[in-house]
């Protein structure tokens, strides 16, 4: 198997304060816990932003700052998100994508988000593929639910995304396909020939899921935004030690870990 690629979700737009005090809020704060991840094993970090009071951001100058000081402390691959929050417009989204990052994450279909509805029509991903390929950034298709897989092809048959892909499960969302072994396996057997994928298991998921890919031969995903917990009861104190954790298991299952140079190559960015 090629070597394992470890993302850090470091902050994520739905958690506060109330939920963990180890989330990170500021520029500075954010780029921190991101050197950390990257030190623990980490090579690519993907990234969400705050405004002064600590709610989600899409703005370009907060992007700007964060993106910086990663760009200091560390030689991960910077990964930033256009998910944004539930009900940003296509335009606030859209902002990181300006500042030439090498990921950006493009979310393949419209889905349930627990109490909310997450829109992203044939329309906006358009648009959203068009943007980063002006901008020479390569998405991370983020699929919710099985019926993404199909719409992440058509763009590709359209011309609007260019293969190899890289995809993004993310399981366990409520309203969304649930993490399990068997929806795992069906949708890496419907994506591409020749894709790459990760999978992002939600909570208590993250550690099972994560091990799967380990297994399966895809990457994994680990960090605060989707899980702050390190066992039942215990929140984990960083994301740094989610991603230890994720790499001393891979390295259990005989599996070494990518550094960003190796990870660059591995998803075609170098």
């Amino acid at each position: 198997m090629e070597k394992l690629i470890v993302t850090a979700a470091v902050v994520g737009a739905e958690l506060t304060r109330e939920d963990t005090p180890h989330l990170p809020l500021t520029p500075g704060e954010i780029a921190e816990e991101a050197r950390r991840a990257c030190e623990a094993g980490a090579s690519v970090v993907h990234l969400h932003a705050r405004d002064p009071d600590g709610r989600p951001t899409q703005d370009r100058d907060t992007y700007r700052k964060i993106v910086e000081r990663v760009r200091e402390r560390c030689n991960a691959i910077v990964q930033v998100s256009t998910g944004g929050a539930v009900g940003m417009t296509a335009e606030e989204r859209l902002q990181p994508v300006e500042l030439r990052p090498e990921m950006a994450s493009l979310t393949a279909g419209t889905v349930n988000f627990g109490d909310e509805v997450f829109f992203n029509p044939r329309e906006l991903m358009v648009r959203f593929a068009e943007a980063m390929k002006v901008h020479g950034v390569k998405p991370e298709i983020e699929i919710f639910d099985a019926g993404m897989v199909a719409n992440a092809i058509w763009l590709e048959r359209k011309g609007h995304v260019v293969a190899p892909l890289h995809f993004d499960f993310v399981l366990g969302v409520p309203g969304a396909l649930p993490a399990s072994l068997k929806n795992l396996l069906h949708l890496v057997e419907t994506i591409p020939s020749g894709s790459t994928w990760s999978v992002a298991g939600i909570g208590p998921h993250q550690l099972p899921m994560a091990a799967t890919a380990v297994l399966l031969g895809g990457h994994a995903r680990v960090g605060l935004e989707d899980n702050v917990y390190y066992r039942k009861g215990e929140l984990a104190r960083g994301n740094a030690p989610l991603v230890e954790r994720g790499v001393r298991l891979a390295r259990e299952l005989g599996r070494e870990v990518a550094e960003p140079a190796e990870a660059r190559a591995i998803l075609g960015l170098d």
